[in-house]
């Protein structure tokens, strides 16, 4: 494999060229640097200085060119939630602590969750408006966490360019793509973008309630922004304490968004309502049927589904048969009649 170092510092160059060079093809530059010809490798690693705007700025240019190279690893000088969303933000695949040691480093660009598409696949489309929403995700996430403004034109702008890809090359495409390029909460809330957009495409909506649909999806869990990233990454099972905390987050992108110019009443019942079940049995509301808009049972069902399909490094992703017959199981739970319009969602497309 070659593997393409950039890093803001020579020691961190170095270092990083040691625990590689023994067992991988390395090429290296500090960030910065003025590279013309463009960079063909398997892999990119990089180390930098988040709190820094000008490395920030750099990473970014340097990343723009380098979308060719679908493993992008980013080792982050400091292991907290601001500066690994960033990282993600800035395209990276994967983000470790700069502590890492060579055994793990190399295992993760040994990892082949993240293997397979290429830019002159058919899914080209699909990895180019997965970036644009993983980016606007990340965006929204650093707002939260800095206390800012959301960008809610750029995320809707994300969320018209993911719908634009589902028109185009279809579910099936866009699914192998997030999931081979996108992790964690950014891989959840593309797939259900993803899934909710063809789900309303296939229910035959008019375009201004799929741009509402669409942008609840994209939207549906800026809750998460609040939530500790060890319980949001946790493999394994929650314990009584964690789930009581995850289940927070609807409440919480409810908040986050209510007053934003550009969040309609219907978005905001979705982000807040969209774990709701019809018996009740939901939360954060405890609704029942007759409470629960025709969007929060659609994105529910997506939601449910994404979640079962996503890779995740601790899981392999469950199979779209097994996950739509789980959906199918939840009666008294979710509609049915849409439970049986999503088949073809699940299954076909």
């Amino acid at each position: 494999m070659s593997v393409h170092v950039i890093a803001d510092t020579a020691n961190k160059l170095s270092s990083l060229r040691a625990m590689l060079q023994e067992h991988h093809a390395v090429t290296s530059e500090l960030l910065g640097g003025a590279k013309g010809q463009r960079i063909e490798a398997d892999a990119l690693v990089a180390a930098a200085d988040l709190r820094s705007v000008e490395n920030i700025a750099a990473l970014r240019e340097a990343f723009a060119k380098l979308t060719h190279i679908r493993k992008r690893i980013f080792l982050v000088d400091q292991n907290a939630h601001l500066f690994i969303v960033q990282a993600y933000a800035l395209g990276a695949t994967r983000v470790l602590g700069a502590s890492v040691d060579q055994a793990n480093l190399l295992a993760q660009l040994a990892d082949s969750g993240l293997s397979g598409i290429r830019p002159n696949d058919a899914s080209h489309g699909a990895r180019e408006a997965a970036a644009a929403g993983a980016i606007a995700i990340g965006s929204m996430f650093s707002a939260v966490l800095a206390r800012k403004a959301i960008d809610v034109t750029g995320a809707k702008g994300a969320a018209s360019g993911i719908a634009d890809s589902i028109a185009e090359s279809g579910l099936s495409s866009w699914l192998e793509t997030v999931r081979g390029h996108h992790e964690g909460t950014y891989q959840h809330c593309l797939l259900v973008t993803g899934i909710a957009v063809d789900f309303g495409l296939s229910l035959g909506f008019a375009r201004r309630d799929l741009e509402r649909l669409q942008s609840a999806a994209m939207f549906h869990d800026i809750g998460k922004a609040k939530i500790p990233l060890a319980i949001l990454d946790k493999p394994g099972r929650l314990d009584d304490e964690e789930r009581a905390q995850i289940e927070t987050h609807p409440g919480a992108g409810y908040d986050i968004l209510k007053g934003s110019p550009g969040i309609s009443p219907e978005i905001l019942d979705a982000v807040r309502h969209h774990h709701e079940y019809l018996d009740g049995s939901g939360y954060p509301d405890g609704l029942c049927a007759s409470s629960i808009a025709d969007i929060v049972r659609i994105l529910t069902i997506s939601d449910i589904f994404a979640a079962l399909i996503e890779h995740r490094h601790y899981k392999p992703a469950m199979s779209r048969q097994r996950a739509y017959e789980i959906i199918q199981g939840m009666r008294g739970k979710l509609e049915m009649p849409l439970v049986a319009a999503f088949r073809e969602v699940a299954l076909s497309r």
